[in-house]
């Protein structure tokens, strides 16, 4: 029987959804209402948070033994379950390698750590296939990933790498180190225009992406992406969520995106696809990142 806390709050959708991979999922007794992976987890546990809000009475009440939860966003959260009397445990990570990370250090808390790395070398490969996959493309587009749109905020850094891991480049490296999102505000959207991204790529944090409002941007009619219609969505649930779902589902709809533009580029004259989105929309994920 392996170790470690058998009753476990989910405060955020990538620790449930690790757990369900890990086949700890009997473990969980509530979870975060953005959950949406796997599915039927939203069938099994108790709904019990948003993001930035938790029922706390009720979670005392479930007499967890492990409250896990992200991010500076929840450390009020946080704090008053602490005062409560339970364990706490807050993972930070904002890179792939510390994605990757944080399921190591999930899978040694519940005591599997045989099976968090081999989820760990499935992903390893995976971002790996994606990397030499980038290396055929005849070009490497600039890419601007959009995570918010009023004010504007640029990709978090797992976004910006996994960008590069797909063959494209990410158009605001300065911006995506900076852990906060409000240090990823780009104050003067002519930034933007300057930049000269050929994609744009919007996962506005719960929120569906509305392609004629980028369109109607001051100034951004010279954008290349905006001219030649390389516009699309990829839903904040697969990219937004600092776990697997992003080194998986979130990769591959940039591998798509990226290979189409890439080859497009190269093929002077050729029309635009004008594509909006890259998959099909699912349960909108929290608003706001970190």
């Amino acid at each position: 029987m392996s170790l470690g806390p058998r009753r476990i709050v989910c405060l955020t959708a990538e620790s449930t959804e690790t757990l369900y991979l890990l086949d700890e999922e009997d473990r969980i007794v509530g979870i975060s209402g953005f959950t949406v992976r796997p599915p039927r987890a939203r069938r099994e546990k108790l709904k019990i948070s948003g993001f930035t809000s938790a029922k706390i009475e009720r979670i005392v009440e479930l007499e967890p033994d492990l409250v896990l939860g992200f991010s500076n966003l929840q450390a009020d959260i946080a704090a008053e379950l602490a005062r409560q009397g339970l364990e706490v445990y807050i993972f930070n990570q904002r890179s792939v390698e510390e994605i990757l990370g944080f399921i190591g250090m999930l899978g040694r808390m519940v005591g599997v750590p045989e099976r968090a790395q081999a989820l760990i070398e499935e992903l390893r490969g995976g971002l790996e296939a994606a990397r030499r996959a980038a290396l055929e493309l005849p070009c490497r587009p600039r890419v601007y990933f959009e995570e918010w749109d009023d004010p504007l905020i640029g990709g978090i850094r797992w976004t910006a790498e996994l960008i590069g891991i797909a063959g494209g480049e990410d158009c605001f490296p300065d911006l995506s180190i900076r852990p906060g999102a409000k240090d990823r505000v780009i104050a003067d959207p002519l930034e933007v225009v300057r930049r000269a991204p050929d994609v744009l790529i919007a996962s506005w944090c719960g929120k569906k992406f509305n392609r004629r409002r980028v369109l109607e941007r001051d100034g951004w009619q010279g954008i290349p992406a905006v001219r030649h219609g390389r516009l699309f969505e990829i839903k904040s649930c697969d990219i937004l969520q600092p776990g697997p779902a992003a080194l998986t589902d979130g990769l591959r709809q940039l591998r798509e995106i990226i290979t189409q533009c890439a080859h497009e580029i190269a093929r002077p004259g050729a029309a635009a696809t004008g594509v909006n989105s890259a998959e099909p929309a699912h349960s909108p994920g929290p608003r706001g990142s970190p």
